[in-house]
């Protein structure tokens, strides 16, 4: 039995989670993402790289429709989650949110006690029927986010106080408490040290074991070292995109090529 369940997580692990088709995204009369089309997996992290401005977050921002929250953004083209249309009008945001975290390049918390930074999810969201279920959504969210060892003892106390890394981490744990199929991560870890970074590297690896990641980074060296799977966007263009192995090492498109060697950036 337990070897058929295996067969079964290995085969999930390389289907659909994300697709996307015909993306335009304009703000305003800037035209910032051009036709996109892109397969996501599940439980991979996919990078997203590409000099800045190239649209790797604007993207990125259209997978949990944090586009919607600018007046002058319009999104074109089909993005669905599990088969489902996201941009459907039957579609709350909010809810759509509790399915797909994110977390942003500078950590956020906020201003309140590390344990309702957590909790704040699953209540809005009603996940807990009582404080004790609560408690355990908590805990399991900072096991899971590699902090508990270090706040355990100290969950009322600000979540402000925490250093940068650990901050970043506690961001993690508030997008996981919800129990969403899919983490965003914004550059999460461009305003960290090494050691932080490090720590938030080894997270992710750990992650995908059970959401699909997607994350947009500055680093090249970081694609390579935590994604399966990455693609490189250009001016608004998604040029290419394959195994990271393979995108490193062996590009197809001469702008993939330049970009990693230095060329362009």
């Amino acid at each position: 039995m337990n070897d058929q369940r295996l067969i079964q997580r290995d085969a999930t692990m390389s289907e659909t989670k994300i697709s996307a088709r015909g993306v335009n995204v304009y703000y305003g009369d800037t035209h910032a993402i051009k036709d996109v089309d892109v397969d996501i997996r599940d439980r991979m992290v996919t990078a997203f790289i590409g000099p800045s401005g190239c649209g790797k977050s604007t993207f990125l921002r259209c997978i949990n429709r944090m586009n919607d929250t600018i007046e002058s953004c319009r999104v074109e083209g089909k993005i669905t989650i599990d088969d489902e249309d996201i941009y459907d009008r039957k579609v709350d945001p909010v809810q759509l949110r509790a399915k797909v975290g994110m977390v942003f390049q500078k950590p956020n918390p906020f201003p309140k006690s590390i344990y309702d930074n957590v909790a704040y999810g699953p209540r809005i969201h009603g996940l807990a029927r009582n404080k004790a279920e609560l408690d355990e959504i908590v805990e399991s969210a900072l096991k899971r986010a590699a902090i508990w060892k270090e706040v355990k003892d100290r969950l009322s106390a600000p979540g402000t106080g925490l250093s940068g890394g650990q901050q970043q981490r506690l961001c993690i744990a508030r997008a996981v408490a919800t129990a969403p199929e899919v983490l965003l991560m914004d550059e999460p870890c461009s305003a960290l040290d090494p050691i932080a970074t490090a720590q938030v590297e080894e997270l992710i690896d750990e992650l995908r074991q059970n959401f699909s990641v997607v994350i947009v980074t500055h680093s090249m060296q970081q694609a390579a070292r935590v994604s399966q799977r990455t693609a490189f966007f250009h001016l608004g263009h998604l040029v290419e995109f394959g195994e990271t192995g393979e995108i490193f090492t062996n590009p197809k498109d001469k702008r993939t090529e330049s970009y990693i060697t230095g060329r362009i950036g």
